[in-house]
């Protein structure tokens, strides 16, 4: 495929530069048996994140559960996720190397997550301390979520770059659509927690298997 110039690439966190999977199952199954609730295999949470926490919540919990008891299970999960997030969690094989080399390439870079806004500041503090993101941005209040552009458009328009010259990496449709609602080339990635046809159906722009395969999209 013909290279694209990319002015902007806005980032997905989870499960595309970072793998958290694990942490984030074992902190919602020790709330779930905290609230005496069923437990989930570690493997579903592949398809229960990506939409924020309160969705998150309502995937685990029994169906016909409480609002009440929900957010007794979404406390429980954020005292715990902020005990054990980075127990094991870590980058992606080949994310820091990409990452350095489009820093240095000049290329602006900013993260866009439904992850809790607090969540996703610690986990890029963690894992990029050198800080090469000019915006980071989790899920926060009176902002809706992805797949809604607002967020991703603020970005846009705070940069002062345009959306035909900038691109949406993630690895779920909601980030697919995300970027395609705000104008972006949308790149889906295989390495994450969803599979390539979720992707395409999605409207993904491109398809990556590797980090370093993005760098043929950027000059």
């Amino acid at each position: 495929m013909k290279k694209r110039h990319s002015g902007l690439i806005v980032f997905d966190l989870d499960g595309t530069l970072i793998d958290s999977l694990d942490d984030i199952a074992d902190a919602a199954n020790k709330a779930l048996s905290q609230a005496n609730m069923p437990q989930h295999l570690t493997a579903a949470y592949r398809y229960f994140v990506g939409d924020g926490l309160p969705a998150l919540i309502q995937r685990i919990v029994p169906a016909h559960t409480s609002e009440q008891d929900q957010k007794q299970v979404a406390a429980l999960f954020k005292t715990l996720y902020q005990q054990n997030w980075n127990r094991k969690t870590d980058l992606y094989p080949g994310i820091r190397t990409l990452i350095d080399w489009l820093d240095k390439s000049g290329v602006r870079l900013s993260i866009l997550s439904n992850k809790p806004d607090s969540f996703t500041r610690l986990c890029v503090k963690e894992f990029f301390p050198d800080q090469p993101f000019e915006l980071v941005f989790g899920q926060r209040q009176n902002v809706p979520l992805k797949p809604h552009p607002q967020a991703a458009l603020g970005i846009i328009r705070t940069m002062g770059v345009s959306p035909q010259s900038s691109l949406f990496v993630g690895d779920t449709a909601v980030d697919m659509k995300t970027g395609k609602a705000a104008g972006m080339k949308s790149v889906g990635v295989t390495w994450g927690f969803r599979q390539e046809d979720e992707l395409l159906k999605a409207g993904a722009d491109i398809i990556i298997s590797k980090p370093e395969e993005l760098k043929r999209y950027v000059h």
